[in-house]
């Protein structure tokens, strides 16, 4: 399900490079939005050949989370190519808009989903697993470089959840787990967005979410980027990306590791 130029929906980003104020609004109100065409033709077959390449040469390192998902973090260190993906000045400005305050970057991440996968990634939160202090509410770019319908792995979003506060990190692999904490999210109507490759979803670090199985015979690919707070503090929890860094509780989450390029 290749996606050519004809096919590629517009983009809703402006020739000034933001999104329109109902965008801005619908993610504040929502905890999530879809932002069509962040990337253009061209960048979506340099960057998925590129992610595909990164992906078969870092192959044995992913193979984490049982089987949901192939996760590679801070490709952006690592990739020439991935890392002006995870630094593109449109995006984190398009984040900075719609969240109100300046961000850094926090970390980025490749997630696969091999072909005929039939493991979903429950619903969860992303923040509980930061080891994040003093923060406003994060979110991440989760940008599309193939087609994505249902039937390859979109994520499904639990909209007004940004401000669920507190929970404890969630199993992805228990589909219950979420709900248990907190019943009331059961009930919450569940909104399913499927992406073009370009196509983008922008959600906020507490925004409830979950992503449904890869049926297709083609792999799933989507690089995300996730921003913080620009004055985030280490909580002094561990975490992949901190854990070398030799940092303190309550230090600052800055410097050349965590930059803000579109500042």
């Amino acid at each position: 399900m290749a996606t050519t130029t004809a096919e590629q929906p517009r983009s809703d980003v402006g020739t000034d490079g933001l999104v329109p104020g109902e965008l801005v609004s619908a993610y504040r109100e929502s905890g999530f939005v879809r932002v069509r065409g962040v990337l253009e033709p061209g960048q979506i077959e340099r960057f998925r050949a590129g992610a595909e390449a990164f992906l078969e040469t870092h192959r044995a390192e992913s193979l984490e989370k049982k089987g949901v998902f192939s996760q590679l973090v801070n490709v952006w260190q690592r990739d020439q190519t991935l890392r002006e993906l995870t630094l593109d000045r449109r995006l984190g400005r398009i984040a900075e808009q719609l969240a109100g305050f300046p961000l850094r970057l926090w970390h980025d991440q490749m997630l696969v989903k091999e072909p005929h996968n039939n493991a979903a990634t429950e619903f969860h939160q992303d923040r509980p697993y930061w080891p994040h202090a003093g923060d406003r509410l994060p979110l991440s770019a989760w940008i599309a470089l193939v087609d994505v319908p249902p039937e390859r792995g979109c994520m499904t979003f639990l909209p007004g959840t940004q401000d669920r506060t507190g929970l404890r990190p969630q199993d992805l692999h228990h589909e219950e787990d979420l709900f248990e904490m907190d019943p009331s999210l059961r009930w919450i109507p569940r909104v399913t967005v499927p992406l073009r490759a370009g196509d983008c979803t922008f959600h906020s670090g507490y925004t409830g979410h979950m992503a449904l199985p890869n049926r297709t015979g083609q792999a799933r690919l989507a690089h995300v980027t996730i921003y913080m707070d620009e004055a985030t503090r280490y909580s002094g929890t561990g975490h992949v990306v901190t854990d070398p860094l030799g940092l303190a509780a309550g230090d600052r989450l800055d410097g050349e590791s965590f930059p803000r390029p579109w500042a």
